[in-house]
């Protein structure tokens, strides 16, 4: 059975790793860890802890039935002071740290609620945040106001701060055993270049046999891709970590929304490419989007897309 190592964010790897986990016995999930927004957001500030909400998304994809239990995973607090907009699962996973000791406890446990198939693994264990330097010149600290500055100003370059930070020991044994490497899906910005800028994640890939597959975003995004191209993406990712990262891109084929007017957020421009290569990826182009929300993937076509490849 092929090891495969997902590498993104929350929103896009929840999306593919339910239909993925049907192919494989032996599915990692390599998250980013630099998400500060709702309810993760307070938590960090409040508690100090490493930001749970990406990895609790990953958990629930994860869970071999969507019991109760994942209900409650996934359950949001619409009112009462103190916890309105707060998601169960991220209390869960905090109080779990505290009582194990340890956030990584805290996964296996919550794993083990879950009874998932496969591991969800934090990028790092360093308390990290990301930055954003922008062409006016201007710098934007922490992810969940990037895209709205980002909107006013392209990004030029994505940083972390602290600079150095450690990779989790067992994402980078993952890596190095991997049959099968895929990048993405998930905001380019703010989900996929983090877990690149780790300086060990990147080398670990770079080293790797493994087929290395990047699936590029459906749609450009707002404040983060604005009138990006399949080729702006690519070289955008590239520039951040190693012309080595990957080696086929994979690409949706089937534009359903041209929407022009980014100053709206329920606009959706989605993208392609007529090339065969770009630079030295060869592209892949296959119908794997969602047809009802063509922001997203179709987490069942771009899977069966993925193992076809």
């Amino acid at each position: 059975m092929k090891k495969i190592v997902v590498i993104g964010g929350g929103t896009g790897l929840s999306n593919l790793l339910p239909a993925l986990k049907n192919y494989t016995n032996n599915l990692t999930a390599v998250v980013t860890m630099v998400d500060d927004g709702w309810s993760t957001g307070r938590l960090r500030k409040e508690f100090g802890v490493i930001p749970p909400g990406d990895v609790r998304k990953c958990l629930v994809a994860l869970a071999n039935d969507q019991d109760l239990m994942t209900k409650v995973f996934q359950y949001r607090f619409d009112k009462g002071r103190g916890i309105s907009g707060h998601s169960l699962g991220n209390l869960l996973i905090v109080a779990l740290e505290h009582i194990t000791g340890s956030f990584s406890e805290a996964i296996n446990q919550a794993s083990h609620i879950l009874s998932i198939k496969g591991r969800v693994l934090p990028a790092t264990f360093n308390n990290v945040n990301v930055i954003a330097r922008l062409k006016n010149g201007k710098e934007i600290f922490g992810q969940d106001k990037i895209s709205h500055y980002g909107h006013k100003s392209p990004i030029k370059r994505i940083c972390l701060k602290p600079s150095k930070v450690k990779a989790n020991p067992e994402v980078l044994w993952a890596i190095k055993n991997a049959d099968l490497i895929v990048i993405g899906p998930g905001s380019l910005c703010t989900s996929l270049i983090p877990n690149f800028l780790i300086k060990e994640i990147t080398s670990e890939v770079v080293k790797s046999k493994a087929k290395k597959i990047y699936v590029c975003n459906i749609a450009t995004e707002r404040g983060e891709t604005e009138n990006y191209t399949v080729s702006d993406h690519v070289d955008m990712l590239t520039r951040h970590s190693h012309p080595r990262i990957f080696d086929i891109c994979l690409v949706n084929e089937n534009i359903i929304a041209n929407g022009s007017d980014v100053g709206e957020l329920g606009k959706v421009h989605n993208i392609t490419t007529n090339e065969k290569k770009i630079g030295r990826y060869k592209i892949i182009k296959k119908d794997i989007i969602n047809i009802e929300n063509p922001l997203f993937h179709n987490g069942e076509k771009l899977a069966k897309a993925i193992m076809e490849v």
